[in-house]
């Protein structure tokens, strides 16, 4: 198909140069043989003729190099294409502007020549600088699409795209575990420390009572080292609801003012959130998660420590902590026993293990 199209043009090409240039050539040679050959029809059909009998031998080295240029355009990247056709058509802007002012000019080499050259010159230049800076146009194209991406994330941000403020509790507090959650930084945001829990603290701190006095002490020193010592923002709000008498039930209406996390490790106050639509973060929910893993069937070996709440019933702990329930542990109590898993309970509250005694197990 290629082929036909290519001799159609050179055949259409032969005979405008025929129409056009044969029959001045024709009255230079000075033909006697009647006007009808000087006539430019018998030049078109010359110059078709001459040129489609050139076309069986031209017509391949111009198909093979048709096809040669196809190909490359092919495999060549669309950047280089891009950027190559940019600059070709941009020189040929710049060379039609040049080009307008030397048409006034009489000299017919600079009027009509000049331009052709200057014409294919600017397209071959806009063509080597656009294909050979492709790379920094690329860059200049993907640095401003960046600075407008960062520009549009800049005006998009939101509040919800900012980590809420975490509000601890006293619990939390006189615990002393979110010290070292917030210096393993799993804790974002800043972090609120209400002023009535300040007050709670240095009450509790300020108490006759030795154990609630050393605990107040204990939650005034963790705060103090999370102020000091631990990469976390934290702020005080000097707030204060004094319609509302209860701490928690101010905490529950602070976090709801400011959209905040309540943090505690407080049963209660954890249900109390949950009831009214507050997000809470439970430090008991989190131990549990990353407590080792035990499972009914499993063994252990524990010592009995006391009797249980219920007849014959025997008390252990894990390292962790974690209460264990045996079952007919009563007679163990103050000895180190093999125990079997029989089921386990886990609550936001704590974590429960109920097993019995092995010994009893093989003797069933």
């Amino acid at each position: 198909m290629l082929k036909r199209i290519v001799q159609l043009f050179i055949i259409v090409a032969g005979g405008t140069i025929g129409y056009l240039y044969v029959p001045d050539l024709i009255g230079l040679l000075d033909f006697s043989s009647g006007n009808w050959i000087e006539s430019p029809y018998v030049g078109l059909i010359l110059g078709a003729i001459i040129l489609f009998l050139l076309s069986f031998w031209a017509v391949d080295y111009i198909v093979d190099f048709f096809r040669l240029v196809e190909e490359r355009l092919v495999k060549a990247p669309v950047a280089d294409l891009l950027f190559g056709s940019l600059g070709v058509i941009i020189g040929l802007v710049i060379a039609f502007l040049v080009n307008i002012p030397l048409q006034d000019i009489q000299i017919q080499v600079v009027s009509q020549v000049i331009p052709i050259f200057l014409t294919v010159l600017m397209g071959y230049l806009g063509f080597q600088v656009g294909f050979k800076r492709r790379d920094e146009f690329l860059g200049l194209l993907t640095l401003a699409k960046k600075e407008k991406d960062n520009k549009k994330s800049d005006e998009d941000l939101t509040e919800s795209d900012v980590p809420k403020v975490k509000i601890l509790d006293t619990s939390v507090i006189i615990d002393g575990r979110i010290a070292d959650i917030c210096q393993t930084c799993f804790l974002e945001g800043t972090v609120i420390i209400p002023q009535f829990v300040l007050e709670e603290l240095q009450h509790i701190a300020d108490s006759s009572d030795v154990l609630k006095r050393n605990r107040g002490r204990r939650g005034l020193d963790v705060l103090n080292r999370m102020q000091k010592d631990i990469p976390v923002n934290v702020e005080i709000y000097e707030g204060d609801f004094e319609e509302i008498q209860e701490v928690d039930s101010k905490l529950v209406k602070l976090a709801k003012v400011i959209n905040g996390i309540v943090v505690t490790n407080d049963f209660n106050l954890n249900k109390v959130c949950e009831f009214q639509n507050v997000q809470v973060l439970n430090i008991n929910d989190l131990a549990n998660a990353v407590k080792p893993v035990v499972l009914p069937g499993e063994e252990l070996t524990v010592q009995v420590i006391k009797d249980g709440k219920e007849q014959k019933q025997g008390v252990a702990y894990l390292d962790d902590g974690t209460m264990i329930v045996v079952e007919e542990g009563k007679d163990y109590i103050g000895k180190t026993i093999e125990v079997l898993i029989t089921s386990v309970l886990q609550t936001s509250a704590g974590r429960m293990i109920f097993a019995k005694p092995k010994l009893l197990e093989k003797a069933l």
